[in-house]
Formats: C-alpha cells, sequence, structure tokens
C-alpha cells in the first residue's frame, strides 16, 4: 500500500506557476507552516551559497571517511568476517552520535534554521503478513550487496573522488536499484 500524500503548492521563482511537490503523509502538516518560511527554506537551501556550503561538507566528510579508512574494502572484509572492531566501533559510535543527536533535538524543541519544528515520524511497520518486512528485507538485501560489493552506498562518490573509477558501476547499480524501487514499490510486500 503506498503512503498518502498530499500536495504543497509553491510558486516557480522563475515563471510564478504553481508547481506542486508531493510531502508525505508523516511529514508536518502544509498547512502549519506558514507559506513564506516555506518558501524561504526552499529558496535558501538550494541557493549557491548554500550549495556551496553542502559540496565542502561533503567533500570534507568525503574525507573523513577516507583518512578513517571507513571505505576501504580490506576494513569492510574484516568486519564481514569478523574479523576486527574498527568498522563496528565507527558505526556504533555513528548511531550514539545519531541517538545523543535526536534526544538533544526532542529535549530542547529545537528547529530548523528557518523556525520550522525538526518532527521525526514513527516509523511505518507496513500492512505485510510479517510485521517490519520492509525493515529486515531491506536490511538483508543492503548488507548482502555491501558484502558483495565491499563498500557501503555512502561512500561510493568518496572512492571514485579517491580513483577507484570500478565504483562507477556501483553507483550506476545502486541509482538503478533505487529507481526499480521506485518502479515496483506497489507490487513490494510493505
Amino acid at each position: 500500500m503506498r503512503t498518502p500524500t498530499h500536495q504543497l503548492r509553491q510558486a516557480d521563482a522563475a515563471s510564478g506557476s504553481p508547481r506542486h511537490v508531493d510531502l508525505p503523509a508523516e511529514c508536518a502538516d502544509a498547512e502549519q507552516v506558514p507559506a513564506d518560511l516555506r518558501d524561504r527554506a526552499l529558496a535558501s537551501g538550494n541557493a549557491p551559497l548554500a550549495l556551496l556550503v553542502y559540496g565542502l561538507l561533503g567533500a570534507f566528510l568525503g574525507l573523513v571517511f577516507t583518512k578513517s579508512q571507513v571505505i576501504s574494502w580490506f576494513r569492510i572484509y574484516e568486519m564481514f568476517r569478523f574479523e576486527s572492531f574498527h568498522m563496528y566501533g565507527v558505526i556504533g559510535s555513528a548511531v550514539v552520535t545519531a541517538a545523543v543527536s535526536v534526544w538533544v533535538i526532542k529535549r530542547l524543541g529545537l528547529t530548523t534554521v528557518h523556525g520550522e519544528p525538526i518532527e521525526l515520524a514513527p516509523k511505518q511497520w507496513g500492512d505485510s503478513r510479517v510485521p517490519g518486512a520492509r525493515y529486515w528485507m531491506g536490511g538483508v538485501t543492503f548488507g548482502l550487496g555491501w558484502a558483495l560489493l565491499g563498500a557501503c552506498p555512502g561512500p561510493l562518490v568518496a572512492l571514485l573522488g579517491g580513483g577507484v573509477s570500478v565504483m562507477a558501476a556501483a553507483l550506476v547499480a545502486a541509482l538503478g536499484g533505487t529507481w526499480a524501487y521506485a518502479l515496483l514499490r506497489d507490487r513490494l510486500p510493505h
């Protein structure tokens, strides 16, 4: 069953014509966010300076991935053979950082730079015969792909930037898998 959506109308800056953007129903109700605030957020998020900042942050993250050996095929191989704690330590520290960050966001009631509330939608367990099938089936598929490829999708671009050109095929396959899921989503168990 497909997640219900509602449409958000926005004025296209270039033509002035309305543009429809589908938002998941789990998102904050579009009517609760003032239109001018929403438009400013979209405009500033796509502004050249913001895109430059995003690019620099992405490059920094790629450098961190490279220096910490998170993109190393050997480190990933060690992890799947349970021969080293290195990757488990990296992943574990990311989980702890995310948990503390979510706790702080909820505890302090933090908002975005535009004043919108930061809300996390609850997990949707789906309506298949097996509760949570979407998570364990996706996790198994993701893990198999990661183990066979020797690279997580996150650092694919960092690997390409580091000169591992064969990862271009992996990036195309990852995008193809995402496209296939979107195409087959209505027929898959959720």
